[in-house]
Parts: C-alpha cells; structure tokens; sequence
C-alpha cells in the first residue's frame, strides 16, 4: 500500500472535481472547465484528500500509531480551513461582489469580479469526509 498512501488521496480528490463538474453540468446545462480546478462548491475535494489520506494512514499504520495521529491532526486543521476561514473569504468576496455592481449600477464594469466559492459549507466538508474515506477503503482493498 506504499505509493497507494499518496495516489487514493490524490485520486480522490480529482473525483470529487468531476463530481462538482458534473453536478455544474446538470444544473446549468453548459460545460465548465473550470469546475475541475476552482475551489469551493459540493461536495469538499480538500475533505475528500485528506478524508482520504488519513484513512489509508490507518489502514497500514494502525489507529494508535504516531504517523496517523499527525496526519488525522493535519486532516482536521485541512477540514476546518475549508470549512471556516476560506468559507468567510467566500462571503466577503459576495458581499464585495454586490457592493461593487450596487456603486456602477448601469456601467460597464471592467475588471475581475472575486471568485465567490472559496469555502464550504458543512454539508459540502461532511460529504467530501464521507466520500474520501469511501474511497479509500474501495480502493485500498478493505
């Protein structure tokens, strides 16, 4: 399970992108790209890695083990980041977002406009946990 510890996170996460890019599909009927790499958005591919990660850590290492107990740390730090500071990054991008297009209300407004899905909400962090430790134990063989 050496090289699956990294590849099974990893993939993970690439899945959880083609997830969001195929829910962005269905929803608006029109292909973007740019759902494969862009943060934010259902479910959390940051929570699906380290969800990911941390469970293939404690299928080879063992629960008590050293090595698990710093990668669930790193994991839970990862989790809360998605969850919380980015979650707020994204709220203030919006509200920046409105208060621009409310000053040029009728102008044209050239420039780049903040992306708005930095973060997640719980739902899209508890979704990606439950589909990155999914994964690992799909593909780690238990």
């Amino acid at each position: 399970m050496g090289y699956q510890i990294a590849l099974i996170p990893l993939c993970s996460g690439f899945f959880v992108q083609i997830i969001k890019f195929i829910i962005f599909l269905v929803e608006n009927k029109k292909l973007n790209f740019r759902r494969l790499v862009e943060t934010g958005g259902m479910p959390s591919a940051h929570s699906a890695s380290v969800a990911a990660l941390s469970t293939c850590v404690w299928l080879k290492e063992g629960g008590p083990s050293s090595l698990f107990a710093v990668v669930l740390v790193f994991s839970l730090i990862v989790i809360y980041e998605a969850a919380g500071l980015r979650r707020a990054a994204g709220q203030q991008a919006e509200t920046l977002n409105k208060i621009v297009e409310r000053l040029y209300k009728g102008e044209k407004i050239t420039g780049i406009k903040l992306q708005e899905f930095l973060g997640h909400t719980p739902l899209e962090v508890t979704m990606g946990i439950l589909l990155g430790i999914t994964f690992a134990l799909v593909f780690s063989g238990y």
